[in-house]
C-alpha cells in the first residue's frame, strides 16, 4: 500500500511527464534486451524525444549518441540515469550545470548525495523508480 508521500510523488511525476518532451537516457545500451533500451523504446513510442548518452556509442535507436550531457546540443528536460548508484553523482552534477528540470534514477539506483545536490539546485528528483512503469501506471 502506498503512503501519502508516494501518492503525492506519483502525482508530481505525472505532472512532470505531461509537461516535458525531451529525455536524455544516460547509460543507454544498444542491446535490445537491456532495460535501458526497452525503456527508451517505450518513451519514443510514447512521443518523447529520447537523447542517448553513452560514450561507447555513436548512434542508438536511430539517434545520435553523445558521450556526456555537456555534449548534447539541445535542451534536456529529464536526465534518466541507467548507471550504478556510485556513478550517479557526476551525472547529476552535469544535469545541474546544463539546467535540467529533473533527474530520474531508475529502479535500483539510489544515491542520496546526488539527490540532495539536485534538490538544493531546484531540480525535481525521482530515485529508485522506473520511468516506464510510472508512465504506464499513470496512463499517460
Amino acid at each position: 500500500m502506498q503512503t501519502l508521500n508516494s501518492l503525492q510523488e506519483l502525482s508530481d511525476i505525472g505532472k512532470l511527464l505531461k509537461q516535458i518532451t525531451s529525455i536524455a537516457v544516460v547509460g543507454l545500451s544498444p542491446k535490445e534486451s537491456r532495460p535501458s533500451n526497452m525503456v527508451a523504446r517505450y518513451l519514443i513510442e510514447s512521443g518523447y524525444k529520447v537523447i542517448p548518452v553513452n560514450p561507447g556509442q555513436s548512434e542508438i535507436l536511430g539517434e545520435v549518441c553523445y558521450p556526456d550531457l555537456f555534449s548534447v546540443p539541445e535542451q534536456i528536460e529529464i536526465v534518466d540515469i541507467f548507471r550504478r548508484s556510485e556513478d550517479v553523482l557526476p551525472i547529476v552534477e552535469q544535469a545541474v550545470d546544463i539546467g535540467a528540470r529533473a533527474v530520474w534514477m531508475q529502479q535500483g539506483i539510489i544515491n542520496s548525495e546526488a539527490a540532495e545536490l539536485a534538490r538544493r539546485k531546484g531540480i525535481f528528483v525521482v530515485m529508485d523508480r522506473c520511468i516506464k512503469v510510472d508512465h504506464n501506471t499513470l496512463g499517460l
